[in-house]
């Protein structure tokens, strides 16, 4: 469904990942992410090259389920042991019901539950698109660590979102840019508005230098930037 959510006035308030989100939300990423198909081709490729049998896969902010989708897809029919986690519970259902629809040959679980309660172990794969961004900063090394802790060796952390410059100038220069992308996709100037207030107190982003300060402070020694549009950024980081 085409998301038009910020064209009406009864939306008001913090962005919420309530029903009429979760209704929308598909149309709402691809067309408001740049290169996000690309994005998510290039994570399933990397999740799926890193997987180790009797290991696990989490998703932590899995959203409507299409980076499970994927990654199901890139591995051919492997078998693969993926549980997704989301705070949402009309997420969460949508996410059910896109699964069952694609019927992966995978053992995919889905919680609804605060990412930072959920007990990691055992994975060899950890994946976050664009949620570390809506996790309060204060709370956010402590949640790097316990993932951390919780992959073997070897094992990465896949990690995209929306990022700031250190350069406050260039910042606001990329970010006017994204507006620009956004118009492409037919959002309006009253919607574009509109949503950045609605985001304004709840996501909260990083530069890419604290992202990745971020990620060595939580155990990881091996970190990189492995794509990069503008405001928008996804990193690699591998236990060792």
């Amino acid at each position: 469904m085409k998301d038009t959510l910020f064209k009406s006035d009864d939306v008001k308030g913090e962005f919420r990942f309530d029903a009429r989100v979760a209704e929308v939300f598909d149309d709402m990423l691809s067309r408001s992410v740049p290169f996000y198909g690309e994005v998510q081709r290039i994570i399933a490729g990397l999740a799926t090259a890193h997987y180790r049998n009797a290991s696990k896969i989490f998703d932590l902010g899995c959203s409507t389920g299409t980076t499970i989708i994927n990654i199901c897809n890139a591995a051919a029919g492997a078998r693969l042991d993926i549980i997704g986690v989301d705070s949402s519970e009309p997420v969460i259902a949508r996410a059910r019901e896109k699964i069952s629809k694609a019927n992966p040959a995978a053992d995919i679980e889905l919680l609804c539950n605060d990412i930072r309660d959920i007990e990691i172990k055992d994975a060899s794969v950890v994946i976050m698109n664009y949620t570390l961004q809506f996790i309060k900063p204060e709370s956010r090394k402590a949640l790097i660590r316990r993932i951390y802790k919780g992959l073997n060796k070897g094992g990465i952390l896949l990690l995209s979102e929306k990022v700031l410059e250190g350069n406050a100038a260039m910042s606001d220069l990329f970010i006017d840019k994204y507006y620009d992308f956004k118009r492409e996709m037919g959002y309006s100037d009253l919607e574009i508005a509109k949503k950045r207030e609605a985001l304004d107190k709840v996501l909260i982003p990083m530069t890419t230098d604290k992202e990745l300060k971020l990620l060595k402070e939580g155990g990881f020694d091996n970190v990189s930037t492995f794509f990069k549009w503008f405001n928008f950024a996804s990193f690699i980081a591998v236990k060792g």
